[in-house]
């Protein structure tokens, strides 16, 4: 009989014994220890690299196909093959890097996780191959088909005619005399991309989030599933309008202003690709996977895909469909080879950042009723219930991102974030980006501001702002021009001047309010259900805004603050999810089969519902019995309409 001996798995702190000489792989797949093994243990992939950091004398010797394998200094610095390393006598303690660990990765959404397989759609293949010879002609192309296929049973059907080009140089700049020493990226295991010389420890893939107000990049390690860099700058195209009609009313001018608007946002793409390398400190030549989100506009742009057809009945997109090119042909500056996909569009405004938002949210793993809102510019709203799935569209407006208020600001330094009034002299108590004086509103300040003047009187349940009489010092009818409630005088402002809340500005919080809510009611009706089970809230806006607020304009279903998933940015997160984990591109096209897109102003009672929903928090205030019971706490009645 053997001795007992041991392997301790770090970081884990788990420990498997044994009485014979297995090896570090075999002891942990014994031990439910996820250690990668891409060639099945034979050897000469590379990914199941541990490092010992006790015991190393207990191991057996360092064999020929780790000083193949694995650099002299790497080997020097205590790392060895665990399929190769045996423990011969004695206990082993040994750490497992990220890159060489099978676990699901985890992105963290605002204070949630979402959990995934790390299966990403380029994987890299290390290989040893033999040189050719006199004897041995076989093509270079050929021959590394042959190893895929021997080495990890891959059956390879189509190369990049781009990495073919370079092929022959790259595999022969880090081989020995006898030996090819390589490591092929295969897109989906049916495409060869492009080959590296020697092994390459390390390739990455990018997420981008085309947003209407924002642009969001992020970088991420495709061996280990660690996001490492992120960026994001606002759209460009704004400067052609701040909604997303204007840009495509722009885009029909003609050819050179379509271009227009593809170039600014593919510069601004390669301005966030520079930044997320620099920090990384990697080339872009070693991204080689990118997936894209954004609405259907900004999708149609980027593309230079004909928008006039999707702005007008039936709101037809050029395509449903997940979309991939290779990055050279979309001014894309990674890999060359590189795809760069589009996920999917569900119908109309409805396009992929939604499919990511839903991603992102589990949405098949969901039970009950759970209502799915992504506010912006643009918004969209979503249903599921045990056995449907739907959608819309319900354009809220810039204003809910600070845009096209009296004194809105985008959310930065110095914007006005939070609101809460006294409830008997209305004095203000703010909350401000940076903690600095104010420079102006946001839309989350306005959104809580618009709240607070409805729950302490100062606004009536149809939007309009109290005779001055009321309160002469905040609330004031200039004599040309509008009632206007003053939320920061001009000593306490940074500007010297004041800071207000107009009554357009409410009118278009009500206009925003009334198209999410609209369109919500109107999906729960068709899905037959009267109430909610789960809201899930997504987008920068609405991980920003207080629910209590929201709740109070009648923003979102009758539900408890408790109940509200709040994502963050969804869209982006979903796109991480489809970089990380190939079926994650498979559930984005179920997702188009299974959706029924509902085109709003084709309900019947759409523009019925519009009109009620422009009350605080409805005309019909029953609906909202918590918003009924806070109003009376507050000041004692609620008004009649």
């Amino acid at each position: 009989m053997g001795t007992n001996r041991s392997v301790r798995f770090e970081p884990w702190g788990v420990e498997v014994s044994t009485s014979e000489a297995e090896t570090v792989l075999e002891l942990a797949k014994r031990g439910d220890i996820g250690i990668e093994a891409l060639c099945g243990g034979a050897g000469v992939c590379g990914t199941c690299t541990v490092r010992v950091e006790e015991g190393s004398e207990n191991l057996s010797s360092i064999s020929e196909a780790e000083r193949s394998v694995l650099d002299e200094n790497v080997l020097e610095d205590g790392q060895r093959l665990g399929c190769e390393a045996s423990i011969q006598e004695g206990d082993v303690a040994v750490f497992v890097p990220p890159k060489s660990r099978i676990e699901q990765g985890v992105i963290m959404t605002a204070g949630r996780s979402m959990e995934f397989q790390r299966q990403p759609a380029a994987r890299r293949y290390p290989l040893q191959l033999d040189t050719p010879t006199l004897e041995d002609t076989l093509g270079d192309r050929e021959r590394i088909l042959a190893g895929l296929a021997s080495e990890y049973d891959l059956s390879v059907t189509e190369v990049d005619r781009l990495g073919l080009r370079s092929l022959p140089k790259r595999i022969r700049e880090a081989s020995s005399r006898d030996t090819l020493h390589l490591t092929p990226i295969v897109f989906r295991g049916r495409e060869l991309l492009t080959v590296f010389p020697g092994q390459q420890e390390n390739i990455y893939g990018i997420a981008v989030d085309v947003g209407t107000t924002t642009l969001a990049c992020y970088l991420a390690d495709l061996v280990t599933g660690e996001i490492c860099a992120t960026t994001s700058q606002l759209n460009p195209q704004s400067s052609h309008g701040g909604d997303i009609i204007s840009r495509v009313e722009y885009a029909q001018r003609g050819r050179d202003e379509q271009a227009t608007l593809h170039q600014e946002v593919a510069d601004a793409v390669a301005e966030m690709i520079d930044e997320v390398t620099d920090e990384a400190d990697i080339s872009p030549s070693m991204i080689v996977d990118a997936v894209f989100v954004g609405n259907t506009a900004m999708h149609h742009c980027f593309l230079e895909i004909e928008t006039k057809h999707v702005t007008v009945a039936p709101y037809v997109p050029a395509a449903h469909g997940l979309l991939a090119y290779k990055a050279r042909d979309l001014d894309v500056p990674i890999n060359e080879s590189a795809t760069c996909s589009w996920l999917p569009i569900i119908g109309g405004w409805v396009g992929p950042d939604f499919v990511a938002d839903l991603l992102a949210a589990n949405v098949f793993e969901r039970e009950g009723t759970t209502v799915y809102i992504d506010i912006g510019t643009n918004g969209e709203i979503g249903v599921s219930t045990e056995d449907r799935l739907l959608a819309a569209s319900a354009p809220a407006g810039p204003a809910l991102e600070g845009a096209e208020i009296t004194d809105g600001v985008q959310a930065k330094r110095g914007a006005i974030e939070r609101v809460s009034l006294d409830p008997d002299t209305w004095e203000p108590e703010l909350g401000v980006i940076g903690d600095i004086t104010p420079i102006g509103i946001c839309g989350s300040g306005l959104l809580d501001a618009v709240a607070q003047l409805f729950e302490v009187g100062a606004i009536s349940r149809r939007g309009r702002l109290r005779d001055p009489e009321t309160n002469p010092r905040r609330i004031r009818e200039p004599t040309e021009g509008q009632r206007e409630f003053v939320l920061v005088e001009e000593s306490k402002s940074s500007h010297g001047e004041e800071i207000v809340i107009s009554q357009d500005d409410i009118r278009e919080i009500q206009h925003a309010k009334a198209a999410i809510q609209s369109g919500t009611n109107l999906l729960l009706d068709e899905a037959a259900v009267d109430s909610v089970d789960q809201l899930v809230m997504a987008g920068g806006f609405g991980n920003s805004i207080d629910p209590n607020a929201a709740s109070l304009l009648g923003l979102f279903p009758e539900t408890r603050v408790e109940e509200v998933d709040f994502l963050g940015n969804a869209a982006g997160y979903g796109a991480i999810y489809a970089l990380l984990d190939e079926t994650a591109r498979e559930t984005a096209s179920r997702i188009i089969e299974e959706v029924e897109y509902i085109e709003l102003a084709n309900q019947d009672g759409f523009n019925d519902e519009f009109m009620e929903a422009l009350f605080f928090p409805h005309r019909d205030i029953d609906r909202y019995p918590s918003v009924k019971r806070r109003i009376r706490e507050t000041r004692g009645e609620v008004e009649d309409i």
